[in-house]
């Protein structure tokens, strides 16, 4: 007796748009378990962890202030990932949109007028677009497989960073602390609330996945995209050459990851540090496949995924629950989604 794994004829459409619901569902009852296991009231703690971040006004602007780079980064990861493009460098690809941005605003520290911050904005992009053109020229022109290269970049750009604001961009006021000084008014985005961190970056973060969904479904670039990830020999017989795709699918995710790199540094943050993020690039591959590559799903899935963030935190602080808890949260986000497509699309038969 033995397991065969067989594909299904069809999946059903109501199975397929339940799954994002069960494994939000499977993910709490997990996360129950390893409260349990590690010691902790599991009451208390689900409390802290996924509703006390939502008890108050400030609570929901700080979600609102993680989820959207997130789901910015994500959508322009989905796009490549429909397309059968696999870019997992997009931390990388923040990194360098960060440096190129941030180096803008410690050039020019005088600088003042409405130009300063587009301009940052426009060199972010570009540095996250220029990090992202590596691996894509290495799988056209040489064939080398995007996941490694993409990734490894990924270190190449936290080092450069390091060694920036370590060596030449430290602040001399800075107290020997690794960091470059704050940038200047005219370079920083201004909170639009009062008593909230939220700035009009997070509202284009927000927007951007919406224009890229409209993209997808009704532009004839998303139109590439889409065939060339389904058929990829249909795509190319109707004009749609693997490479262009690649270029687009690249650019555009690298693009849109550099530009959450210096909405980060000129808002939040207000300054280059080693580490601008705490691994967006990577947990926006979890939001991806959460939202099932869908820019509109990607927007709740990013929501979600942010909560456990902050959530965590707060548990940490109230009840002493291990920084790693929520990694584990964030890794059953994307373990069980991926287990149920499989098991969607294929079912486990009993052979002799």
């Amino acid at each position: 007796m033995r397991l065969k794994i067989e594909p299904r004829a069809s999946a059903a459409p109501a199975l397929n748009a339940l799954v994002p619901a069960l494994s939000v569902v499977a993910t709490t009852i997990a996360a129950a378990l390893l409260f349990a296991i590690l010691g902790y009231p599991v009451g208390r703690t689900m409390y802290a962890f996924f509703i006390a971040p939502l008890a108050s006004a400030n609570g929901w602007a700080e979600l609102a202030l993680k989820a959207a780079p997130l789901a910015m980064i994500a959508a322009g990861l989905a796009a490549g990932f429909r397309a059968g493009v696999w870019n997992i460098g997009a931390q990388g690809q923040l990194t360098m949109g960060a440096v190129a941005g941030g180096g803008v605003a410690l050039a020019l520290p005088d600088a003042q007028g409405p130009w300063v911050l587009p301009l940052m904005c426009l060199c972010g992009l570009c540095g996250g677009m220029a990090w992202g053109a590596l691996p894509a020229f290495l799988r056209i022109r040489l064939g080398v497989n995007e996941i490694l290269t993409s990734l490894m970049l990924t270190y190449v750009a936290t080092l450069l960073l390091s060694a920036l604001v370590y060596g030449p961009w430290k602040d001399p006021d800075g107290y020997s602390l690794p960091q470059s000084r704050m940038f200047s008014d005219a370079a920083t985005l201004a909170p639009i609330l009062p008593r909230a961190r939220l700035t009009v970056g997070t509202l284009i973060e927000f927007l951007l996945p919406i224009g890229l969904w409209f993209t997808l479904r009704h532009a004839l670039v998303g139109f590439s995209i889409r065939t060339a990830g389904a058929a990829p020999a249909a795509a190319a017989y109707a004009g749609f050459p693997e490479s262009r795709v690649v270029w687009i699918v690249f650019l555009t995710g690298s693009g849109l990851a550099g530009l959450a790199g210096i909405f980060e540094a000129a808002g939040p943050i207000g300054q280059l540090i080693p580490q601008i993020t705490p691994g967006y690039g990577f947990t926006a591959i979890i939001v991806a496949f959460l939202g099932r590559l869908n820019p509109l799903g990607i927007i709740p899935a990013a929501l979600l995924v942010a909560l456990s963030y902050i959530g965590g935190d707060t548990a940490q602080v109230s009840l002493g629950l291990p920084n790693g808890a929520a990694g584990v949260v964030q890794g059953l986000l994307l373990f069980f989604p991926l287990s149920a497509d499989f098991l969607v699309r294929n079912r486990l038969r009993v052979v002799a």
